[in-house]
């Protein structure tokens, strides 16, 4: 009892840090006025016209009229979680950024987790780029490093971002579909940009969609500059990689996610931090000599390219630790303001000509979305630190500032605020040479669209590149136009016949004529299966009935929140189950209100055959697990509705008598995250 005990005073807790803090107070107007009666508008006689002078009325209806701002075009449906992040070891040699100096400094930050084509109320498990962006609070003021979990992009010049767009969102004359690229304007975009091959080769993987915003990598996309204290520069790619690993669901899951909880994801991340399991992030950075830029077989500042980490490894540099959930969505997750231009000193731009578009872009977004040129003041986006200049006026302004003088240079105020010399922290561009005649055209280090989609393709394991041919089978399935679905199985030749041969044959199609690419290189780091596999965190649904063998089910939950494994019961109705020995256990959901997919694992400890209706629900349960390669154990009576299917001996399916082994050998098969060796019945 003590340690339910632990659990509500710690829920309880969780409350009190989300409580008002205008608890107690008396209800006023914006103006601070108190307000006697918030029931009734104010009448001529109880069953009169309402008064035109009823300002409280009046300002409650006006303020609710407007309470919603533009969303995001792209980015709009999203969740976010403050932190912070420590250095390991000063990164002087390289960059004179003040917060990559110091371990034992801490810089608090903020990020955003986010799909890319829906809308704000989508659903958060389309298939789909993720946004992952952070805000450094830095004490020389705000960087933000706005990235995805794919560190490849469609298009390789900004110009091209609203065809884009356009073309990947719902079709405009009749606004379908929702957050889906299966679409005939988004493939004939595909097929008729075909630098778009190696994103489009992500977006078909698994890291489409994500097992959770704490299971997923993140990436800076753009080629960046460090430049330290003696100004030289070196080129520079960053990368978040999760601690828990990079982990996916499949994809009849994620269509039953999105329908059983679109807010998976959100919710994920918010229970997570609210239970102390804080999602934890490492910093690494590949960093190239400027000497070295034109090594290799690829332009580096090609955004549709990465740069293989056999080739250039990854450094971890930090970690980044997300520890508070935010106050308020609207004030914090939807008014924050995001933009790659905002730097510090020692980080500078590269001449990638998307990343040079988006330098405009991200401006021009916050003053449509927030209203004008002072969305720095909002608390989200204002810096930990001073800032001082001569820009007045303009809607939303909160800083009132003292004194005539409102330009430079000026004599009257002493030509204050004065700038400030590179010496005392003063930004300063990198002073590259550029020379060259003013074109519109792109550079011939940027022609080559395939080479590595192939590389993508030749580094996933089988399943990853079953799951990627189902995936262009369904997207090229769901067109209306024969034409375009050939011009993609093409387009896609290019990568891989075996990949454009079975689609083909999957959606009706011509097989491609000509051969595969030639390109043999792999990467295993870009195969999530070779990604770090952890069983903290995981749930497990534990299905009981009554008459449980006690003893071994208390047993085998102590082993598993041991490991920071989350057991939840389930069962046929709320309340209390009984089992031997005297242990209860408490449900926590139903088979109305659970299913397998809210879950990692199953564990069964009750047959109970003789209740017909807990008996059918634990079998389509444990059945729809199984068939998403899930991990599941039983012991007790439980082995029985394994049985049933004879899926028993199956890859990841554990039973065993002993308590202390079951627990062991269960443990390591959710550690695996799912067994693709299982055949399904």
């Amino acid at each position: 009892m003590s340690d339910e005990r632990n659990q509500t005073n710690s829920k309880q807790e969780q409350l009190k840090e989300h409580t008002r803090d205008d608890q107690g107070k008396k209800l006023t107007t914006n103006q601070g006025l108190k307000v006697s009666e918030d029931e009734f508008s104010l009448k001529a006689g109880t069953r009169g016209p309402t008064l035109m002078e009823d300002f409280h009325f009046r300002e409650k209806m006006t303020h609710f009229d407007h309470e919603r701002i533009p969303e995001r075009i792209v980015h709009a449906r999203g969740f976010a979680a403050h932190g912070e992040f420590e250095v390991y070891e000063s990164m002087k040699e390289y960059t004179k950024a003040g917060f990559l100096q110091n371990p034992e400094k801490k810089t608090p930050v903020f990020v955003r987790f986010s799909t890319v084509a829906g809308s704000r109320g989508s659903g958060e498990l389309a298939r789909d780029a993720r946004g992952f962006s952070t805000k450094f609070y830095t004490e020389e003021g705000n960087y933000d490093l706005v990235g995805n979990n794919i560190p490849v992009f469609f298009i390789q010049d900004a110009i091209k971002f609203p065809d884009l767009v356009h073309a990947l969102k719902p079709e405009p004359h009749n606004e379908i579909p929702q957050a889906a690229s299966a679409h005939d304007t988004f493939w004939d975009f595909v097929a008729n940009n075909q630098e778009s091959a190696h994103m489009v080769m992500w977006a078909m993987s698994d890291r489409a969609i994500p097992r959770s915003f704490r299971m997923m990598e993140g990436f800076g996309v753009h080629t960046f500059r460090f430049v330290n204290e003696e100004g030289k520069s070196h080129f520079v790619k960053f990368h978040w990689k999760p601690v828990l690993g990079t982990h996916s669901v499949v994809w009849d899951e994620a269509q039953k996610l999105n329908g059983k909880d679109p807010d998976f994801h959100r919710r994920d991340l918010w229970e997570a931090i609210e239970n102390g399991d804080y999602p934890e992030y490492e910093l690494g950075v590949q960093i190239l000599p400027e000497e070295d830029e034109f090594k290799f077989d690829f332009d580096i500042l090609d955004p549709t390219k990465l740069w293989p980490e056999e080739d250039i490894p990854v450094k971890l540099i930090g970690k980044m630790t997300l520890n508070r959930n935010v106050d308020n969505v609207f004030a914090e997750t939807e008014q924050v303001a995001f933009h790659p231009g905002h730097v510090v000193p020692g980080i500078d731009f590269s001449n990638d000509p998307l990343l040079q578009g988006r330098l405009f872009s991200y401006t021009d977004t916050q003053l449509s979305r927030l209203g004008g040129p002072n969305f720095h003041e909002l608390p989200i986006n204002r810096p930990v630190c001073p800032f001082h200049n001569n820009q007045r006026d303009g809607i939303g302004r909160q800083t009132i500032n003292k004194g005539q003088v409102s330009y430079h240079n000026n004599s009257l105020a002493a030509n204050t605020p004065e700038p400030a010399s590179e010496s005392e922290g003063g930004y300063k561009h990198y002073q590259e040479k550029m020379e060259g005649h003013k074109v519109r055209a792109r550079s011939d280090s940027f022609k080559d669209h395939f080479s590595q989609a192939t590389l993508f393709w030749n580094s996933m394991s089988k399943p990853e590149k079953d799951h990627m041919t189902n995936a262009f089978s369904f997207e090229l399935g769901k067109l209306e136009n024969a034409s375009v679905q050939q011009q993609v199985v093409d387009m896609f030749g290019n990568v891989s016949m075996e990949l454009a041969t079975n689609v083909a044959y999957a959606v009706g199609a011509n097989t491609p004529n000509g051969e595969d690419s030639g390109v043999t290189k792999s990467s295993p780091a870009l195969s999530q299966e070779n990604t770090k596999k952890k069983p903290d965190t995981r749930k497990v649904a534990v299905i009981v009935h009554s008459d449980f063998n006690g003893e071994k089910v208390r047993g085998v939950l102590t082993r598993l929140k041991a490991d920071n494994i989350q057991p939840e019961i389930l069962s046929g109705r709320l309340g209390i189950v009984k089992g031997s020995e005297g242990i209860e256990l408490e449900v926590d959901h139903t088979f109305l209100t659970a299913d397998s997919v809210l879950f990692d694992a199953v564990y069964v400890v009750s047959d109970a055959k003789e209740d017909k209706a807990f008996y059918k629900q634990a079998s389509y349960f444990i059945h729809e697990a199984f068939s998403h390669f899930k991990p599941l154990g039983a012991t007790g009576e439980g082995k029985k509705l394994l049985k049933q299917d004879h899926i028993e001996k199956s890859p990841g399916v554990v039973i065993d008598e002993d308590t202390e082994e079951f627990a062991t050998n269960f443990i390591q098969a959710i550690s695996a995250h799912r067994h693709w060796d299982r055949e399904v019945v």
